[in-house]
């Protein structure tokens, strides 16, 4: 496969603001993974506080981090939003004076409170701004934002932002390059699974999902009956205790390398957020997605489109339970051709080359404001 790698006379400073859950940090990591293929000598440096994930997900990619005051957007009215501008106004002093040490050419921002700290920062400078809203519903950072900037990038055609554009998620190479059929036996050896026979996988995400854990592995003597084998993340906060039986269920607390769990599977039922739909459909992995029923239902909208396409199932969260997997989701699991359909489907909605798409996009915003004015520099194919 040929990576084209951009070639500058100084290097790129692009600052990253993606911090506080991993569904704003990960693909901002991502991204800068992506940006460093291009362009090897990019300075890139991400922009984190001390709530949240920053301090431990940021250094563990191997980027600088620089941390700025918490500024939180309440979401209702009460005290919290009365201090609300004071605490801004500080985290905007704190991240202008970041961009200002590190020269940085443009503000790349994934949404929260910490990236509204950032766009104010770089707009108050006359500096580029490139937005990415991984969600079908946009939160207030980046609809602002939107209105700041055309550099407006979005997970999925339809979501309504001012300037936006489709391009989908930065995702790992070790997903978008993942062949689950070649590392399949390999994944399974690893969990403890059989190399034949269907395979379930079982995921609220990094935290945990209280209400999946209990309905799949009460229907773990159903499961059981009609063959299948079970791989349950549980999340590190949660225990299942499922019996010791055949086939396999595999209780884990937490999988650092999701690419082996996608290539153990044959079938998933986890939450719908941006990035657990980008990854599944990016290694066209089925499953029954079962929103986190929150904030209006937004996590519903990330999962409709593979829903829509033949490439998922959606059920409510007060509607799974053991009745509904022995009804509904055994007949799928143990039907080879349908699983089968419903994987190709899910494949055709991913965009495995979103990162590289987004990264080409930034570059070509700092090649046009150091004054090239014609996009990004040529580019020299490697090989």
């Amino acid at each position: 496969m040929r990576t084209r790698t951009l070639t500058f006379p100084s290097p790129s400073r692009v600052v990253v603001a993606g911090g506080h859950s991993a569904g704003h940090i990960e693909p901002a990591m991502n991204l800068a993974d992506a940006l460093r293929r291009l362009e090897p000598a990019a300075e890139i440096t991400a922009l984190g506080t001390v709530r949240g994930l920053d301090t431990t997900l940021v250094p563990a990619r191997g980027y600088p981090l620089e941390l700025i005051p918490p500024a939180p957007l309440p979401r209702a009215l009460n005290g919290a939003l009365l201090r609300t501008p004071g605490r801004l106004r500080d985290a905007v002093l704190a991240a202008g004076a970041v961009l200002d040490r590190v020269r940085a050419d443009v503000v790349v921002g994934f949404g929260g409170y910490l990236a509204m700290a950032a766009y104010l920062a770089a707009h108050g400078r006359g500096m580029p701004i490139v937005v990415h809203e991984a969600n079908a519903r946009p939160g207030v950072a980046n609809r602002l934002a939107a209105r700041l900037t055309t550099h407006v990038f979005t997970a999925a055609p339809g979501v309504r932002l001012a300037h936006a554009t489709a391009v989908g998620i930065p995702l790992r190479p070790s997903i978008t390059g993942l062949d689950r059929t070649a590392l399949r036996e390999e994944a399974r050896r690893r969990f403890g699974l059989r190399p034949d026979g269907p395979v379930l996988l079982v995921t609220g995400g990094s935290q945990g999902a209280g209400m999946i854990n209990t309905a799949v592995s009460d229907a773990a003597p159903a499961l059981r009956r009609a063959g299948m084998q079970v791989l349950h993340i549980t999340g590190p906060r949660h225990v299942v205790e499922v019996p010791d039986g055949d086939p396999p269920y595999v209780v884990l607390p937490y999988v650092d390398e999701m690419h082996h769990a996608y290539a153990a599977a044959d079938f998933a039922v986890c939450r719908s957020g941006a990035m657990t739909c980008a990854e599944l459909a990016a290694v066209g992995l089925p499953a029954a997605y079962v929103p986190l029923p929150l904030r209006g239902g937004e996590q519903r909208l990330n999962a409709e489109p593979v829903v829509a396409a033949g490439g998922g199932l959606l059920v409510r969260d007060a509607d799974l339970d053991p009745g509904w997997i022995e009804t509904t989701l055994i007949p799928v699991l143990t039907d080879p051709a349908r699983i089968a359909a419903m994987s190709e489907r899910a494949s055709a909605t991913g965009t495995p080359d979103a990162g590289d798409v987004l990264a080409r996009h930034v570059l070509t915003t700092v090649a046009e404001r150091r004054g090239s004015g014609a996009g990004p520099p040529r580019a020299h194919l490697d090989r």
